[in-house]
């Protein structure tokens, strides 16, 4: 019961704010508009596809949440860890639209030693310009106190191919992650056969085609047979020609980088695990395929992630699409989903329109009921942040009254996180920013090709603005050409660290070195054979009264994954109420916590 009032009480106070905010943007608006017809003249704007507006910056109220951030500070770690990586874009002045992608990361434990290695997938020359030596994707092995050896060619990664990202799943079942690469043109699965990766693209079925520009891919259990299936989102059709004949151009510069406005859509594929190492292609049984009026795929693929909003046991998947709408299915069970981004209400900005839509997230955010959906846009669309009360759509974009939305306007977002970054018990946000056109700003005085990233604290105020931004990270400041973020605890220390790649430059390891003190527990799942990391899975914490949820699904964000392992922060609680654990078969388990401030590992039992 208390919970339940806690909740309408949320509800209430939403609704006050959400007038109240209304309200002032209504103002905020008169004002402005008067202001523009003064000022008489703005920017350039593009010639034709995206526009690149500048941005007017709607000011901050006096109302603030009680309370300041904490004090946090990131390190940038990347030389004195090991990581040499540097990503090559394959860029020669044509100006053609993969060259502004950057390219994914991911953490995973590829030997099992219980520390989280690094994985950086890298793109390669233009076929028709061939040099040597081609850039090769690198394995970095943790050594557990978070330095980090080139073990690329050892394990068979220093791979050449024009790469997106990659996803980690053990999709045999035998205790080893496998990889997934997903790129320009045919996509790979690599079998990890302890520690040494072998391309079993052809007999598996997943190498989808040469035509199809992938840029998602996940591991998760669909049909709920006990392996893991696999889907692949899909960008648009694209080819050098098409490309130059849309040419895409700015005032002022000439031909530029541009949005993905008229190339077509792709349709996303799901494969079905057979359990015998093969996969066969059932997105359109289970009813992922979205067209238009003329049959025509309407999405246009670049974040994903999984939960099980409506907690009825089954994983949803949340698509952000650029300059098209976003897709919510919901997994009706037995393999089957339905489309409701419409109905549910994320499909739009608040505004109705697409948005250049990139790295999505997905959390409990306020440790309630409540799903919050955020996304990454383009430059001036600020960040989409959609609430849904208790689980139960529509969502609302509560960006403006979140306090994310003013901050996130000029940003060109492209990673998207949810983690506790201080360990308090509340999940913060990490944007990885830059843009697209090196040459940006002299045509818009307010961007620029590299961007810092953006922290936002939940202070945990849900009366009024819960987020606010962190605006001294230390080396997390750095302006970057952002593109993939993901989180571990590279060094066994409990708080969580951040990889950032950037498009064209070196990626970033960055140390989290908050100094708060708070408490923390992390939990990893072992689950049986067809599923072993317990990929599904939720987890929900109780401490102090107040629970902490969170669904296992590593692929987040854009291009990225992030560790398996789950962290809790605890606050200045040394205590844990309860722990339970909602297996992916069903199944609830109750585990006793003796002790804070450690990994557990937890194995399935059966169910209680």
């Amino acid at each position: 019961m208390e919970q339940k009032n806690r909740s309408v009480a949320q509800q209430e106070a939403r609704i006050r704010r959400g007038f109240q905010f209304s309200l002032l943007a209504l103002l905020i608006m008169v004002g402005i508009g008067g202001f523009v017809y003064w000022l008489g003249k703005g920017e350039p704007t593009a010639e034709q596809s995206r526009q690149f507006p500048e941005a007017i910056i709607a000011p901050t109220t006096a109302q603030q949440p009680p309370g300041s951030p904490p004090v946090i500070r990131f390190t940038d770690i990347t030389r004195q860890a090991g990581i040499d990586f540097v990503h090559f874009n394959g860029a020669t002045g044509q100006r053609l639209l993969p060259e502004t992608m950057g390219s994914g990361g991911l953490f995973f434990d590829y030997n099992r030693d219980g520390d989280q290695d690094i994985f950086l997938i890298n793109f390669n020359h233009w076929p028709d310009n061939p040099r040597s030596p081609e850039p090769t994707s690198r394995l970095y092995q943790n050594d557990g106190q978070g330095h980090f050896t080139d073990v690329s060619r050892l394990a068979g990664l220093d791979l050449t191919t024009h790469g997106m990202g990659a996803a980690a799943g053990d999709y045999n079942g035998d205790g080893w992650p496998d990889l997934y690469l997903y790129t320009l043109y045919e996509n790979h699965l690599l079998e990890n056969r302890q520690g040494r990766f072998v391309d079993v693209t052809r007999q598996a079925g997943v190498g989808g085609s040469p035509r199809e520009w992938s840029s998602g891919a996940t591991f998760f259990d669909y049909d709920q047979d006990g392996d893991l299936d696999l889907l692949v989102t899909n960008y648009v059709h694209w080819s050098p020609s098409i490309d130059l004949e849309i040419d895409f151009r700015l005032s002022g510069l000439g031909r530029a980088y541009g949005a993905p406005t008229h190339f077509e859509g792709v349709r996303n594929r799901l494969y079905r695990n057979d359990g015998d190492g093969h996969f066969i292609e059932v997105s359109k049984a289970a009813g992922l395929q979205v067209n238009n009026d003329q049959g025509a795929p309407v999405g246009k693929a670049l974040g994903l992630s999984l939960i099980d909003y409506n907690l009825d046991g089954d994983l949803d998947i949340f698509i952000a699409n650029d300059t098209a709408r976003n897709f919510l299915f919901n997994n009706l069970g037995h393999g089957k989903f339905e489309e409701t981004g419409i109905y549910d209400g994320i499909a739009y900005s608040s505004s109705g329109k697409s948005t250049g839509a990139m790295g999505i997230d997905t959390a409990w955010i306020y440790n309630n009921d409540d799903v919050a959906v955020a996304i990454g846009n383009f430059a001036n669309e600020m960040t989409s942040f959609y609430v849904s009360p208790g689980g139960h759509p529509p969502f609302t974009d509560e960006a403006v009254i979140s306090g994310i939305g003013p901050e996130s306007r000029l940003a060109l977002t492209f990673g998207m996180l949810f983690f506790d970054v201080d360990l308090d018990g509340r999940l913060d946000i990490l944007q990885a920013n830059g843009h697209l056109e090196p040459e940006i700003n002299k045509v818009q005085s307010s961007q620029h090709f590299a961007q810092r990233p953006q922290l936002f604290w939940n202070s945990g105020q849900t009366d009024t603005k819960p987020f606010i931004r962190i605006e001294n990270a230390g080396d997390l400041d750095t302006p970057l050409v952002g593109r993939a973020s993901a989180y571990a605890d590279i060094d066994n220390d409990g708080d969580l660290d951040v990889l950032i790649t950037q498009n064209g430059r070196a990626a970033k390891l960055f140390r989290n070195d908050q100094q708060t003190g708070h408490h923390w527990l992390r939990i990893q799942l072992k689950d049986k054979a067809g599923n072993p990391d317990a990929i599904g899975a939720r987890i929900e914490l109780t401490v102090n009264g107040q629970t902490q949820r969170r669904q296992v699904t590593p692929n987040r964000g854009y291009l990225s994954q992030v560790e398996l392992i789950q962290t809790f922060g605890l606050g200045e609680q040394e205590r844990v109420d309860s722990l339970k654990i909602f297996w992916p078969d069903g199944s609830v388990q109750t585990v006793p916590v003796e002790k804070v401030d450690r990994t557990i590992i937890v194995h399935h039992k059966a169910a209680q």
